[in-house]
């Protein structure tokens, strides 16, 4: 059902537009431009003036005429649609973005808003998280996350290889205490949760060989608290 503004509560509605966060952007049943609020030109870098009667396509490309109403028909059923796409700039820059449509009665029936996110940060941080779990993975030394009581959270697969562990679920089954119970490794894992980092140098056995490796533990902080601990054993 679409949203109906009565005229008497235009003036209304349009400082709640200005007041959004999100960039708006309302457009005739033909996607053309009929108001944007103040954060959609400060997004997209033109004032209202500027864009009056353009197709929404001129802020979002992938929203060529006939996707407009494939949208408007797939609306009929819907109250809201969304949409993963990409803004346009006035300087010609790209940004990623989610668009929810939907239906307003304002300056005539069947009107329709745009409703704007940018979501280039959200995809920075995850392709940022994502380069970070592949480094983790791939790296020589065997890493890993505790809980506070030593249970195993994280770890990656040279830690799986070290320990003899098929894979990260089994290794989820073990203990820090388990793995790990060559003093003084047990005091420095007491020592992390108290907020130290501590870098020891043990002899560990494996298959009746003996071989010299680094445990490093150091706090794994969520604020200023302390949620676990964070280590990494590297053959010397």
């Amino acid at each position: 059902m679409p949203l109906f503004v009565p005229r008497d509560r235009k003036s209304l509605f349009r400082q709640f537009l200005a007041g959004m966060y999100d960039a708006v952007v309302i457009t005739d049943p033909n996607g053309h431009i009929i108001e944007i609020n103040p954060r959609a030109e400060e997004h997209f870098g033109y004032s209202q003036d500027d864009v009056i009667d353009r197709p929404i396509s001129f802020f979002i490309p992938g929203l060529a005429p006939e996707i407009v109403q494939r949208i408007r028909r797939g609306l009929e059923g819907d109250r809201h649609m969304m949409i993963d796409a990409n803004g346009l700039n006035k300087d010609g820059s790209k940004f990623s973005c989610e668009v929810t449509v939907s239906i307003i009665d304002l300056m005539d029936p069947g009107d329709l808003v745009f409703t704007v996110r940018n979501t280039e940060r959200r995809r920075r941080i995850n392709n940022m998280l994502r380069a970070k779990a592949a480094a983790f993975q791939v790296a020589q030394s065997a890493l890993f996350a505790c809980d506070g009581d030593g249970n195993i959270l994280e770890c990656n697969t040279a830690f799986c290889e070290m320990f003899d562990l098929k894979d990260e679920d089994e290794a989820r089954t073990r203990t820090f205490a388990e793995l790990m119970s060559d003093d003084p490794l047990p005091e420095n894992f007491k020592k992390a949760l108290a907020g130290e980092t501590t870098v020891t140098g043990i002899v560990a056995e494996g298959d009746g060989d003996q071989e010299e490796v680094e445990v490093v533990l150091a706090p794994n902080m969520q604020g200023h608290k302390c949620i676990g601990v964070v280590g990494s054993v590297t053959k010397v």
